[in-house]
């Protein structure tokens, strides 16, 4: 690895961290010595970047600080194609189009000798299937709602067509094989439920603003998840 592109991704290492990261940490990801590491983070500090800590204890890269944009190692680019394609192939159409975009974004601005990692890429994602339902609802209205913390209204018909109205918080939208789920909490049930998009019979977007902040309903759902997924795993032990 040149040692340019070595400085670069200890940046990009200190920049998806929210602790510090010590050199032995950095050196087993990027698979060198740490000697090397604590040479690249002094030649770093003394380029002005603004990393703090020391040797032992661990390095921070400070708020703030960018880089040239898309600088990006083929690695990266592969990356962003599979989910690219993966969105192209399930997402709702405003998603598809913003998938679209971003794909020719990246492409106007690379080097020319990455242009090839882009228009043929070595992964792929498979589409969704054909004769998967549906959205009912109007999806780019949902993710909106979602940052909003925006309430929804809806007539639900569970599996066996019975309807109940419900006045949900979405949190998150989940991707499956074949349907798409709103993940919220129901003021009805009073906890969280599971919403197919092909089962909503009617719906409408509400101006009351939920106050609890979403980032603490999404971890607390993402607990709940994890209890279940331990639950069903003990049982399957003892049976």
């Amino acid at each position: 690895m040149r040692r340019a592109d070595r400085l670069f991704r200890i940046i990009q290492v200190l920049r998806r961290r929210r602790r510090p990261v010590t050199a032995n940490e950095i050196a087993e990801e990027l698979e060198t010595s740490v000697r090397t590491i604590y040479r690249d983070i002094a030649q770093l500090m003394a380029d002005r970047v603004p990393i703090r800590g020391e040797a032992g204890i661990g390095y921070v890269l400070d708020g703030g600080f960018d880089m040239p944009p898309l600088m990006l190692t083929a690695d990266e680019i592969e990356a962003v194609m599979l989910g690219a394609q993966w969105v192209m192939g399930r997402g709702d159409a405003a998603l598809q189009r913003a998938a679209s975009d971003l794909v020719a974004k990246i492409g106007a601005v690379i080097p020319e000798h990455l242009r090839p990692v882009l228009l043929e890429p070595s992964g792929s994602a498979s589409p969704m299937l054909p004769d998967a339902p549906a959205d009912v609802i109007d999806m780019a209205r949902v993710r909106t709602a979602i940052r909003t913390q925006g309430k929804i209204r809806l007539t639900y018909r569970d599996e066996k067509g019975v309807e109940t109205l419900r006045i949900v918080w979405p949190i998150a939208v989940s991707y499956w094989e074949r349907v798409r789920l709103i993940v919220a909490w129901c003021e009805l049930r009073q906890g969280f439920r599971h919403f197919r998009t092909d089962r909503i019979a009617a719906y409408e977007f509400l101006e009351t603003r939920y106050t609890v902040p979403r980032a603490r309903l999404k971890a607390r759902w993402q607990k709940q998840l994890l209890v279940q997924q331990t639950t069903n795993q003990s049982v399957q032990l003892h049976t």
